[in-house]
């Protein structure tokens, strides 16, 4: 059984751990092989325990928990760039093992909840163009709407935009099989 709650300042560490696994695991080949090997999952975990902490407004991390162990997290908040929509899921991170089990899905209906929750009518998130689980995201109803270019390990990598306008389209996607 899998559970999603809000993430505590305790879980940093397993969160940290979690991102550098799925980082080696989806981005191999992707991204620079030394810039993979040197993600530190303390020092991550040193920058969740931050982010844990954080006061922003609207800004919150969750995580998919099985047997007492995170498995995965996810984190969102107010857009970080404007005019694409208002929210941002900025990470959605699911140790190989736990994916296409409802997480991932259970995961994003609670950063979708909590966007609305505190007045985003609008969610997007950025996913590197090669990424190969960017089928989950078009899965849930989201639409490629803009590409760019962002800088990983100080190489230039290709990212797109996929957004959920309203809002209430990710939440429909994600909603439990017999609320459908």
């Amino acid at each position: 059984m899998i559970s999603i709650r809000r993430a505590r300042p305790a879980d940093a560490q397993a969160i940290g751990e979690i991102h550098a696994a799925v980082w080696r695991s989806a981005y191999a080949g992707i991204l620079p092989d030394a810039y993979l090997a040197g993600l530190s999952p303390q020092r991550l975990g040193g920058f969740y325990q931050r982010a844990l902490l954080d006061r922003r407004e609207g800004h919150a991390v969750f995580v998919a928990v099985a047997g007492g162990t995170v498995v995965g997290f996810g984190s969102c908040g107010r857009s970080r760039r404007a005019g694409i929509a208002e929210g941002e899921v900025e990470t959605l991170y699911l140790l190989e093992d736990w994916r296409e089990r409802g997480a991932g899905r259970r995961l994003m209906r609670a950063m979708g909840a909590h966007l609305r929750a505190v007045g985003c009518r609008s969610a997007m998130l950025w996913v590197l163009h090669d990424n190969p689980t960017r089928w989950f995201y078009r899965h849930l109803g989201g639409r490629e709407v803009a590409r760019d270019e962002t800088r990983v390990g100080g190489q230039p990598v290709a990212q797109a935009a996929y957004t959920w306008d309203p809002i209430e389209t990710l939440l429909a996607a994600t909603a439990p099989v017999q609320d459908r």
